[in-house]
């Protein structure tokens, strides 16, 4: 064998050695490998059925906090606060605590007023701080003193029980459902003032009473019993044993109608009677004030409620759109005694008024609501009303004396009491917000008698002067 041969030959044995060893490892670590993919294959699913557990532990612990925060923010109460105040309610809406009010700070001003008989002024006429709520659903309670005038009074104090929309009971003090524009919100009322008709309601008073809304509200009615005020009054107590009855219904008939121009119509009456006993305590009578808040008509000292006293005022009112029209006429007849003399007296009162929102807004009887609320930057001025009323209260003549002597001596003397005012005014309004009122009127009260002079014999009557009033107010309400 040659040298070339032999060269050749052990390069083949080299190789083919080599080769084999080479597979024989390759095999042996393949082998290997093998083995531990599957080992890291089972490793890396358990890991990933250990992340997917805790993923649900988690999920299951994130559910389990929402719902705790959720029990917790249905067992908490809320608070609000906005144009109708501020409100504190439970989760259940079973208690609830609102606080509201409301000021009114006036300017009085009187023209051509020779004898003085008004003062040009500014006052709060009324400062009213309202706590109202409602306690285990079904019962509600308002307390509204008053600081206006430079005095302070209770004006409403009271619980109402209202299981049922058709029946609701209340006790306490407040108004008396008899006069329409009496029963109007004092804050939404036309004038700075009522008119004439609200002298001869009774205003505030400590009773029960049942009341209620029909047929979806489109009737509504209320009774009670009273301890029974004068004229115009409000009270705390009785000064007597007897009590006044009092009731009052109101119907809207096109209410929950689609017939639009007739909706806003409604219609009523109202009325008390009671009987006032002559004692020696029970002489208060009332007195008869203008809309510019001065005193025209009184009794005599020493006269005195003694027998029967009713009341009765048919009332209504329109809205329709921007127009607005409210008229109510109310009669009181009372029994009255000065000595040995006993008689009724029948006195009566009546008004239309009128309302008209020059910027198209829709007039309502509990006010106006701006459609673009006063502010500067977005080009918004609130809501304007032009308002009008003509009234007038009429006392009977049988109440005056005829004459100075005591056989003519009656219950009120023709000069220094009116036995007639007739009021005009007119006024406008402007609504800034929901919570902001400015008002401006003008108000003439014309007298029948009222003024004069007596001699030993005989009365000389002359009119009492014409009144003429600026009044104005700024209102805020919350």
């Amino acid at each position: 064998m040659s040298t070339r041969q032999r060269i050749l030959s052990i390069t083949v044995v080299v190789a083919i050695a080599t080769a084999t060893s080479a597979n024989l490892f390759a095999q042996d670590t393949n082998a290997v490998s093998a083995g531990t993919v599957d080992q890291r294959i089972d490793q890396l699913d358990q890991e990933i059925r250990i992340l997917k557990r805790q993923r649900e532990l988690d999920q299951e612990h994130a559910q389990q906090q929402a719902d705790e925060a959720a029990q917790k923010a249905k067992q908490a109460p809320s608070v609000t606060a906005g144009e109708d105040g501020f409100a504190l309610k439970s989760a259940d809406g079973n208690f609830v605590l609102r606080l509201r009010g409301y000021a009114q700070a006036d300017g009085r001003f009187y023209f051509q007023d020779r004898h003085n008989n008004g003062t040009d002024t500014f006052l709060l006429r009324r400062v009213r701080p309202i706590l109202e709520g409602t306690v285990y659903r079904d019962f509600d309670f308002r307390i509204m003193p008053d600081f206006g005038n430079g005095s302070t009074v209770l004006q409403d104090a009271y619980v109402e029980w209202h299981y049922w929309p058709w029946l609701k009971v209340r006790a306490g003090k407040y108004k008396v459902p008899v006069g329409l524009e009496w029963l109007q919100q004092d804050m939404w009322t036309s004038f700075t003032e009522r008119g004439l008709p609200t002298d001869l309601v009774p205003q505030r008073d400590v009773g029960l009473q049942l009341s209620g809304d029909l047929f979806g509200g489109a009737v509504t009615y209320a009774a009670g019993v009273f301890n029974g005020v004068v004229d115009g009054g409000i009270a705390d107590l009785d000064t007597s044993d007897s009590k006044d009855g009092a009731a009052r219904i109101f119907i809207q008939p096109f209410k929950n109608t689609d017939i639009e121009p007739l909706k806003g119509l409604g219609f009523g009456a109202g009325g008390t009677i009671g009987n006032q006993q002559f004692t020696s305590t029970s002489t208060n009578l009332p007195s008869y004030k203008t809309p510019g808040q001065n005193t025209f008509f009184s009794y005599r000292s020493g006269v005195a409620p003694d027998g029967l006293e009713y009341r009765l005022s048919p009332q209504g009112y329109y809205y329709w759109g921007p127009l607005g029209f409210l008229a109510e006429y109310v009669i009181a007849d009372q029994q009255l005694r000065d000595g040995t003399l006993h008689q009724y007296v029948h006195n009566s009162a009546w008004q239309t008024e009128v309302s008209f929102v020059l910027t198209g807004e829709n007039a309502t009887y509990n006010g106006v609501t701006p459609r673009h609320p006063f502010d500067l930057s977005k080009g918004g001025w609130g809501a304007f009303e032009f308002v009008g009323r003509y009234g007038d209260l009429h006392v009977d003549p049988r109440a005056f004396n005829q004459n100075p002597t005591a056989s003519g001596l009656r219950f009120a003397s023709p000069i220094t009491a009116a036995q007639e005012a007739r009021e005009w005014a007119v006024g406008l309004n402007w609504y800034l917000n929901k919570n902001i009122k400015l008002v401006l009127d003008y108000d003439v009260t014309a007298f029948d008698g009222g003024a004069g002079s007596a001699t030993a014999s005989a009365y000389t009557v002359s009119n009492r002067r014409t009144e003429q009033a600026a009044m104005g107010r700024v209102q805020f309400v919350f």
